[in-house]
């Protein structure tokens, strides 16, 4: 990290925003394989708001600290009787989500790119969360695994809606209904990891400060596309590419991109 980096951190998450923009995500409950706890789930979604907000951001890193990624859903929570003022799991309490979804359809909500650095353990919602990133690095030996029907239940964290697009539809539903454990390496082949690496973390930063030296306006919209162009008609996808460009093109950034390349030096972005 950058000797100006801004550090945000608690017992559950901790927060580094880099001065390239580039913030890094770390889930830091090592000593229980960063599971999901009640506390977690309420962490990881203030660190999703932090980042809503945050200026300068350019693209996000998302690890666990330890062994794990992240376990899943801590077993303790099976015991635990919902406090009298918790709202049921059907209620929208984040727009289009309840707090178990938001945890892992918030990245994808983000405006900037979200690369997932994954190694050790990444189990149920530990995966879900996962698969709320732009873009997962795994270490080929990561055990992976749609956890939730060993203990009865259906995935609801937000993967039915994450797994669209990433794997094919036969395969997903063995996943499910087995539960079965696969490897990180199987992963990619599956379409649930983008990329292989020894050292996820330095590979999505690389990845991260790539995408961070690009027109930040342009970064943003090409993600809005990319939300809607699986649930848009075709005729909407091209108007929607048309509005986004008319934004951008000619603008401060756009020039600034072009006269970087051309010039052959580092970029001066305007930031949002």
């Amino acid at each position: 990290m950058s000797a100006t980096a801004t550090t945000i951190a608690n017992d559950r998450v901790a927060i580094e925003l880099g001065e390239d923009g580039v913030a890094e995500v770390r889930f830091v409950r090592a000593d229980k394989m960063n599971a999901l706890d009640p506390e977690m789930f309420q962490r990881i979604i203030e660190a999703g708001s932090t980042l809503q907000r945050m200026k300068g951001l350019r693209a996000v890193v998302l690890s666990g600290e330890g062994k794990a990624f992240c376990a899943g859903l801590d077993l303790s929570n099976f015991s635990r009787p919902p406090a009298e003022d918790e709202p049921s799991i059907t209620e929208r309490t984040y727009g289009n989500a309840n707090k178990f979804q938001q945890v892992a359809m918030q990245w994808r909500k983000l405006p900037v790119p979200v690369i997932a650095a994954i190694h050790g353990v990444c189990f149920g919602g530990g995966l879900q969360i996962a698969s709320g990133a732009d873009i997962r690095i795994a270490h080929p030996a990561t055990r992976m695994a749609i956890m939730e029907l060993k203990w009865g239940l259906v995935p609801d964290m937000g993967g039915y809606a994450l797994w669209r697009g990433l794997v094919r539809d036969d395969v997903l539903r063995e996943l499910i209904y087995t539960n079965r454990e696969f490897t990180g390496a199987e992963a990619q082949v599956l379409g649930l990891a983008t990329y292989l690496d020894e050292n996820p973390r330095d590979r999505a930063l690389a990845i991260a400060r790539t995408i961070a030296l690009k027109n930040p306006h342009a970064i943003r919209a090409a993600k809005r596309l990319q939300a809607g162009m699986w649930e848009r008609e075709t005729d909407a996808i091209l108007l929607e590419e048309s509005i986004e460009q008319h934004g951008i093109m000619r603008s401060r950034n756009q020039v600034e991109a072009v006269m970087a390349e051309m010039e052959r030096r580092k970029p001066n972005f305007e930031d949002l």
